[in-house]
């Protein structure tokens, strides 16, 4: 009877012990997802408040900052629109970041403007591409793209090289470019100015009758907005002068106009979520080596953040036993991929190993290097790394639609546990 009453105390302590991972890990998305925070980019101070937010965590938890704050600063430049965006077609106004995008790298412009359209099979070769540019004068071209994907390889990089000079060339006069697309619209930030407007639609619309755009877009392009990395540290018990370090970008895309903004809620919210949990975890778990937690600004940008602390590390490089970088952090349905697996072989048959033997996630499959998050600039430096991110669930990414209402954090815990565990057999 005790030993079955200790196993019942054991099985709801523990549960409680998840249930608060998971809770804790909800409130953190639910509050970087927000609208409050604004897409956490560069319009109306979401990435400062998103900052202020994260701090605010580090400080409750009791990490340690390096010096006489968390923030390291930085500056970059970013295009932004802090103003209303209006595409309006045939009379009908177009739902922001539903209906269309505007590519990031756009300057502002405004009124109606004549369209001169085309399709794929209208630039597939010079004398049409001439043909076109000495039609469309100083007016829009726009070019209907959903044959794409029925062209050749070869035909396919012809004329996407043709509507990339449309798009960004200097010497064309057209005012700008609308491209039509079935695709999916999936949005970027930008750090440049491009000569001309650039607006992609993907709403169902009847192309005979597309012969004008009325257009007000207004950028604003800041040579030097300063934001900044957050860190803090836990000391070790064993070797604290020997670290291993968590990383996770806080930043993403922002807003695009007054009302459209993109909440993030897998990227990376799910992320920071990870990152944070660790940090209270270890807070009251003492490591043997220092835990490091490091939340990265601007990667969505070009890696700036990153690039920012390996090139003024607040660390000696040299001392990280290992690090790991968590993105997309939010399903798990189909297990986890590990960046680097191959290059760090007797890491990843450690976390296998344990996901087996615990029955954690439903698989860890293997990758081999990509300079595709903030891992990378690390592993350039020589720092040993993974960079880990889930598969399956959502599909939602860099739109409208990656929201804290619809990621189900599946296997959020069972990961959470997972790292846990890797960390500790270091």
């Amino acid at each position: 009877m005790r030993k079955l009453n200790f196993l019942i105390i054991f099985l709801t302590l523990s549960l409680t012990i998840y249930s608060q991972d998971l809770e804790y890990a909800k409130a953190i998305v639910q509050k970087l997802a927000s609208p409050e925070l604004k897409g956490r980019g560069y319009t109306e101070s979401g990435n400062i408040l998103a900052a202020e937010y994260i701090s605010s965590e580090y400080k409750r938890i009791g990490l340690i900052p390096f010096g006489k704050s968390y923030y390291q600063k930085f500056n970059i430049p970013i295009n932004t629109f802090p103003n209303d965006v209006l595409v309006k077609i045939n009379g009908e106004v177009l739902n922001p970041g539903v209906d269309f995008l505007i590519e990031s790298s756009s300057p502002s412009i405004k009124g109606k403007i004549n369209v001169v359209k085309t399709d794929r099979n209208g630039i597939d070769t010079k004398e049409k591409f001439i043909d076109l540019i000495r039609k469309a004068g100083e007016n829009f071209i726009l070019i209907d793209n959903t044959t794409k994907s029925t062209e050749n390889k070869e035909l396919n990089k012809t004329i996407d090289d043709y509507i990339s000079f449309l798009k960004y060339s200097p010497q064309i006069p057209c005012k700008g470019v609308i491209i039509y697309t079935k695709e999916k619209l999936t949005w970027e930030n930008s750090t440049t100015l491009n000569i001309r407007p650039i607006i992609i639609i993907n709403k169902e619309i009847e192309l005979n009758n597309f012969n004008s755009v009325e257009l007000k877009i207004d950028n604003k392009f800041i040579d030097k907005y300063e934001t900044q990395n957050i860190v803090g540290y836990i000391k070790g018990s064993v070797k604290p002068d020997s670290f291993i370090v968590v990383t996770a970008h806080y930043d993403h895309l922002g807003k695009m106009g007054k009302e459209t903004y993109f909440p993030g809620a897998n990227d990376n919210a799910s992320g920071i979520a990870m990152t944070l949990n660790l940090a209270n975890y270890y807070s009251k778990n003492q490591p043997k080596y220092s835990m490091v937690f490091i939340c990265l600004s601007a990667e969505e940008i070009g890696l700036y953040g990153a690039k920012e602390f390996t090139e003024n590390p607040l660390i000696k490089l040299e001392k990280i036993k290992f690090l790991v970088n968590f993105d997309l952090a939010g399903t798990g349905e189909e297990g986890i991929r590990v960046v680097n697996g191959s290059v760090f072989k007797d890491k990843f048959d450690l976390l296998t190993k344990i996901n087996t033997e615990n029955k954690l996630l439903p698989k860890v499959d293997i990758r081999g290097a990509a300079c595709n998050s903030d891992h990378c600039l690390f592993y350039q430096k020589g720092v040993p790394c993974f960079y880990i991110y889930t598969q399956g669930g959502i599909k939602a990414y860099h739109d409208v639609y990656d929201k804290y209402e619809t990621l189900p954090l599946t296997e959020f815990v069972d990961y959470n546990t997972l790292m846990i565990k890797f960390f500790d057999n270091l």
